[in-house]
């Protein structure tokens, strides 16, 4: 057994003292979507509802051993590693101070402040994460703490490899393919580090958002790169550059092994988990399954293992997912509409509306010294087809209208 495999079980085996190992689960609905055997390694069932807890753990223990006396630990997350390090702080028995931002949503607050207990002390420090981790490591060289990375950490990334050391283990044999979500790369970094040297001959797939394609990124260029922008959507993997220890593992693959997957379109896998299958994931945790879709013919037939790396959905977020989900499927749009300002003009529009046509947005702006008014409206459908025969019969009735659906600017402005 390879020195790297027999840190991973030994991380599995000390992670038996926190909780039992996470379900694979066979998902009816995908194998029948897909015609393979999907099976689903239920990351966001954890203690903390991501596999976080695993890396933290590992760090934790290992610098513990190492030097006992050093009894306090230091991050800088405002999600699922925040919630991982503070519960294994509760579990052994030692401090920690967790850096946040000042903007950090409340609920994410009270749930690290809940699972840490009194053995914690919450940091709210700088607006953006940048801000909060250069105060976390400036508390960690005045204090002498240890400071836990998210993902650019040997002891991180074994942990991590846990996860499949416990694929393994429940399937007596590696799995044809496996679909990691990437963010900073230490659960896919972990995971193909034991496949590997378990010798299991496993195609990897790697699933990241759009907005945050830095593994992608990374492989293009050949080492890791900063990206100018990051759609924050997919909170828990939008990262701007890959870990570089996790990229020294990554390396091997190439560009067409990664999918980016849309945002717009992971809504659409969000609900239908939700409402087929009663499994509540976040962005993240979605990523793995909704990148099926870009390798189906590649599965077909094929034992697949999706990693659904966290459940830590706030659902002051569903509206939002369900009106990106509408957009992608090209069932709701939105158009400012020109439209006359004198009597009836209201009444012929509507009469221009389909039976499946619904108002979903209504805003009129009447301006006295003008003739026409500017009308903000949002419509929803049951099918793509229907807005495109609305849009035909507004052009047919002389009206100026803009279709700004995709017009990222305008729609978060207006919208």
């Amino acid at each position: 057994m390879s020195d790297f495999l027999q840190g991973a079980r030994a991380a599995e085996a000390a992670l038996r003292s926190v909780f039992p190992p996470t379900p694979l689960q066979r998902n009816a609905h995908l194998s029948e979507r897909f015609g393979a055997e999907i099976l689903l390694k239920r990351e966001d069932l954890t203690p903390v509802r991501s596999y976080k807890i695993r890396g933290a753990m590992n760090a934790m223990r290992k610098a513990l051993a190492r030097a006992p006396e050093s009894r306090r630990f230091v991050c800088a997350s405002a999600g699922n590693h925040a919630q991982g390090v503070a519960y294994m702080c509760r579990h052994l028995g030692v401090e920690g101070v967790i850096f946040m931002p000042v903007t950090t949503p409340g609920q994410k607050i009270q749930k690290t402040r809940t699972f840490g207990g009194d053995n914690i002390e919450i940091r709210l420090t700088g607006d953006y994460f940048d801000d909060t981790l250069a105060a976390a490591k400036a508390y960690c060289a005045a204090e002498g703490a240890h400071f836990l990375a998210p993902f650019d950490d040997a002891d991180v990334i074994e942990g991590q490899a846990s996860v499949a050391v416990e694929i393994l283990d429940a399937l007596g044999a590696a799995p044809d393919v496996l679909v990691l979500p990437v963010g900073g790369g230490g659960l896919a970094a972990g995971v193909v580090s034991a496949m590997d040297a378990a010798g299991a001959r496993t195609r990897h797939v790697f699933a990241e958002p759009r907005g945050g394609a830095s593994l992608a990124a990374a492989l293009a260029a050949g080492h890791p790169v900063t990206l100018p922008s990051v759609d924050n959507f997919v909170d828990g993997a939008a990262v701007a550059r890959v870990g570089d220890l996790p990229f020294v593992t990554l390396s091997r693959f190439r560009p067409e092994d990664v999918v980016a997957v849309p945002e717009d379109r992971l809504c659409t896998t969000i609900l239908d988990m939700l409402n087929v299958e009663g499994i509540v994931l976040e962005p993240a945790g979605a990523l793995s399954v909704d990148a099926l879709q870009d390798v189906a013919s590649a599965v077909r037939g094929k034992r697949v293992v999706c990693v659904t790396s966290g459940g830590n959905f706030d659902f002051e977020r569903l509206p939002e997912v369900k009106e990106r989900a509408l957009k992608f499927r090209g069932v709701k749009k939105y158009f400012i509409l020109r439209m006359p300002q004198r009597p009836g003009a209201l009444r012929e529009f509507l009469q221009l509306l389909g039976p499946n046509d619904d108002i979903t947005r209504f805003e009129y702006l009447k301006k006295s010294a003008r003739n026409f008014g500017s009308v903000l409206i949002g419509i929803e459908t049951s099918e793509p087809a229907a807005l495109q025969t609305l849009a035909e019969r507004m052009r047919a009735a002389g009206l100026v209208f803009r279709d700004i659906t995709e017009d990222e600017v305008l729609a978060e402005f207006l919208i």
